[in-house]
C-alpha cells in the first residue's frame, strides 16, 4: 500500500511504525472472509482491508477522526483471524492498537460512551472493585427496564453467581522434587468470575513439581485498557507486572511466567513491543515476555502425568482467538486433553470469534450476541459432553447461549491427574463414556506426537 505521510509525521515513532505496517498490505483480500464482522455485514469497511484504508486515511489527515471511521474501527473484534489468513503477514494487531490509541487521544465520544468506557477501565482490572460491581449488578437486574439503555446489556451479562477467589501474594510449594519455579498471573476479572481456574492451575503445577509464585504487586496484564486505546493505563499495569516478576527473577529465579487466560497471555508475550521505546523498561520487559507462556505450553514441555482414572468424555475444544491467531498455541491443549484420556472434538468454524473479545461484548452487545449464538450452534452440532477452552471471556460469552458444561482446559487436566471434579460438572448428569479399548502392545510408530 502506498502511503502519503509527511516527513514531519514520519519523525514520530508511532506514525513511523504504523506507516511500516501499512506499506506491507497489498490488498489481496484473503482476510475478508476470515473476518467475523465482514461475514455478518458484507461491508468492506467492516473487513480488515477496509479498516486498514480507514486507518491510513485517519493517520495521514491527522486531527479529529471522522465518526464513521471511529465506528468501523470500534467494531473490530481484534480477533486477528485476518493475521492467520494474510499472505503478506501484515502486523494488524499493532496497527489496530495504534489506531485505537489515536482515537482515544483525538476523538471525543458521546458522554454516555465516555462514562461507560471509563467505568470499565476503572473497574474490570481491579478484582475487589469488580466484585463490588457484580454485587450491585445483581441487585440492579430486577430493575433492568428502568436503567439507561447502555446499561441494560451489561446487566444481562451479570452472572447470577460467581466462584470468587482473589489470591494474595504467596508461594505454593511443589509436591515432591521441585522441577521448576514459576510465576502465575492471577489475573483480574477471572479471579472474581471463576477462581476455580487458578486453583486447578496451581494444583496441576504443584503436582508436576513446580513452585508457583503469586508475586507481590502483580495484577492486571493491561490488555483490557490497551484494546480500549488507553495506552498509559495499560503501560501502568504492565510496568507493575514486569517489575514484580523481575524482582522474583533476581531473588530466586523464574523458569516461566504462566498465564491461563489467553488474552492476557498474548499481551504479556508482547511486553517487549509495548516498552520497546522505553530505555529503562525495554530490557526487563523483553525478559519477562520471553518467559511468558500459556499453561498448556508449559505442561506440554514438562509432560503430563498419567491419568489416575480414564474419563473418556467427548470434549469439544474451543480455540480462543488470541490463542490460535496470535500465540499459535493450537496443539498443546488438544494433545494434553488426549493424553489425559479425553476424546477431543474440533468444532466447525473454529477460526471464528465467539464475540467475547475482552470488553467487546459489553460495548457491542448486538454484534457479540450474533457471534455468540453462531458459535454455540456449531458447538452443539458437535454433540459433545463438555466444552473446554482456555479463556474466561470465551467461557462466559458462550455460556450465555449454550446449555452445556463449560470448563477451562486446566480443570479437566487437574481432574484427570488426581484433582477434584470441576465445579461446572458437579451436580450434572454426564453421558457415560465408552468402555476403554484394549490396545495391543506395539512399537511406537514415530511422528510428531510426542505423547
Amino acid at each position: 500500500m502506498r502511503t502519503h505521510f509527511t516527513p514531519e509525521q514520519l519523525e514520530r515513532p508511532d506514525i513511523a511504525e504504523a506507516n511500516a505496517i501499512l506499506e506491507t498490505c497489498v490488498h489481496y483480500g484473503f482476510c475478508t472472509n476470515a473476518c467475523p464482522t465482514y461475514v455478518l455485514t458484507r461491508d468492506e469497511n467492516e473487513a480488515p482491508r477496509g479498516r486498514i484504508d480507514l486507518i491510513r486515511e485517519m493517520l495521514e489527515q491527522g486531527g479529529v477522526p471522522k465518526p464513521e471511521t471511529v465506528r468501523h474501527l470500534d467494531n473490530c473484534l481484534s480477533c486477528l483471524s485476518c493475521m492467520t489468513t494474510c499472505a503478506a503477514k501484515v502486523d494488524y494487531v499493532h496497527l489496530i492498537d495504534r489506531a485505537r490509541i489515536y482515537i482515544e487521544e483525538h476523538y471525543r465520544r458521546a458522554p454516555a460512551a465516555q462514562l461507560l468506557r471509563a467505568a470499565l477501565a476503572r473497574i474490570l482490572p481491579y478484582p475487589q472493585r469488580f466484585r463490588g460491581a457484580l454485587m450491585l449488578g445483581r441487585l440492579g437486574k430486577p430493575l433492568r427496564g428502568l436503567m439507561p439503555a447502555p446499561l441494560q446489556p451489561l446487566l444481562d451479562m451479570v452472572p447470577d453467581e460467581t466462584a470468587t477467589d482473589i489470591l494474595p501474594p504467596q508461594v505454593f510449594k511443589a509436591q515432591g522434587q521441585r522441577r521448576a519455579r514459576v510465576a502465575l498471573l492471577a489475573g483480574c476479572a477471572q479471579q472474581v468470575l471463576n477462581g476455580a481456574i487458578n486453583a486447578a492451575t496451581i494444583r496441576l503445577l504443584q503436582r508436576h513439581g513446580c513452585d508457583v509464585v503469586i508475586a507481590q504487586e502483580a495484577g492486571c496484564c493491561g490488555s483490557l485498557t490497551l484494546h480500549m486505546g488507553r495506552e498509559q493505563d495499560a503501560k501502568a499495569s504492565a510496568r507493575a507486572n514486569v517489575l514484580a516478576w523481575q524482582r522474583e527473577i533476581v531473588a530466586e529465579g523464574l523458569d516461566a511466567v504462566i498465564v491461563n487466560a489467553s488474552g492476557c497471555g498474548t499481551t504479556v508475550k508482547d511486553y517487549g513491543h509495548l516498552f520497546a521505546r522505553d530505555a529503562q523498561m525495554a530490557a526487563p520487559a523483553r525478559a519477562v515476555a520471553a518467559l511468558a507462556c500459556d499453561v498448556t505450553e508449559f505442561l506440554a514441555r514438562l509432560g503430563l502425568q498419567a491419568p489416575t482414572e480414564t474419563r473418556a468424555y467427548k470434549i469439544a475444544y474451543h480455540d480462543p482467538c488470541s490463542m490460535q491467531h496470535v500465540q499459535k498455541v493450537i496443539r498443546p491443549p488438544r494433545d494434553l486433553l488426549q493424553a489425559a484420556g479425553y476424546r477431543v472434538q474440533d468444532i466447525a468454524e473454529k477460526h471464528f470469534c465467539c464475540g467475547s473479545a475482552g470488553t467487546y461484548n459489553l460495548l457491542h452487545p448486538q454484534m457479540a450476541e450474533q457471534l455468540g449464538r453462531r458459535k454455540a450452534a456449531h458447538i452443539a452440532g458437535a454433540d459433545p459432553d463438555i466444552l473446554a477452552t482456555g479463556n474466561i471471556g470465551c467461557m462466559m460469552q458462550i455460556g450465555r447461549y449454550l446449555p452445556l458444561p463449560i470448563v477451562h482446559t486446566v480443570e479437566l487436566l487437574d481432574w484427570a491427574t488426581g484433582g477434584p471434579m470441576p465445579p461446572a460438572l458437579q451436580g450434572r448428569t454426564l453421558r457415560a463414556p465408552p468402555p476403554p479399548v484394549a490396545i495391543k502392545d506395539e512399537p511406537p510408530s514415530g511422528g510428531d506426537n510426542f505423547w
